[in-house]
């Protein structure tokens, strides 16, 4: 599930091959990056936002943001790590929107209540792609994961990205991005031991 640079679109060309011809004026050469990191960044929003039409926004407009600042690509970085970071920041930014959106609902909800008006139910149960019972367990509790660690845990063991991607993609340290990838996964550890004894 690594983001790779050496699969490489019909004509073979590099991701820095591609991009050069973008930036002389090939607009369409744009989609073999679409269409080679697309599913990969799909997959990683999707499991960070617990929502897939959530994780199609975040990513189209990743790939929007992407294609404008492509002048500020710089070939020494992979192109992979330079998306994927965009991509974290634009799943950041949603999560944000839709936390605030959460409390503006659940401060009207509080209120229709105070006013004594019937108060709305929101079902927070989210659907889990595939029917292995085990692997629906461990998605869901990929999602209780305080969002940081979240994004720590699946960059590191879903994307298979090193630290040193995962730095670049983040804008934390090292140390740091350790530190959230152990306490994910002493909070799952400690999670699925629950669920294995039920």
């Amino acid at each position: 599930m690594s983001v790779s640079t050496r699969a490489g679109p019909p004509d073979g060309a590099s991701d820095a091959e591609i991009v050069r011809r973008v930036l002389v004026g090939d607009i369409n050469a744009f989609e073999l990056l679409v269409n080679r990191y697309q599913a990969t960044c799909l997959r990683f929003a999707t499991r960070m936002l617990g929502d897939s039409t959530d994780a199609e926004d975040a990513v189209q407009a990743a790939f929007v943001r992407a294609y404008d600042a492509l002048g500020r690509y710089e070939d020494r970085a992979r192109f992979s790590s330079w998306l994927f970071a965009i991509v974290v920041n634009e799943c950041r930014a949603l999560r944000a929107s839709a936390s605030r959106r959460e409390r503006f609902e659940s401060a009207q909800a509080n209120h229709a209540v105070d006013q004594g008006e019937n108060e709305v139910s929101m079902d927070p149960s989210h659907e889990f792609a595939g029917g292995d019972e085990r692997l629906a367990k461990v998605e869901r509790a990929v999602q209780t994961l305080e969002p940081l660690l979240r994004e720590a845990f699946l960059m590191r063991y879903v994307q298979e990205m090193d630290y040193a991607e995962m730095a670049r993609a983040t804008g934390a340290g090292r140390s740091a991005l350790k530190m959230r990838v152990k306490r994910a996964c002493d909070a799952l550890r400690t999670q699925l031991r629950g669920l294995s004894n039920d």
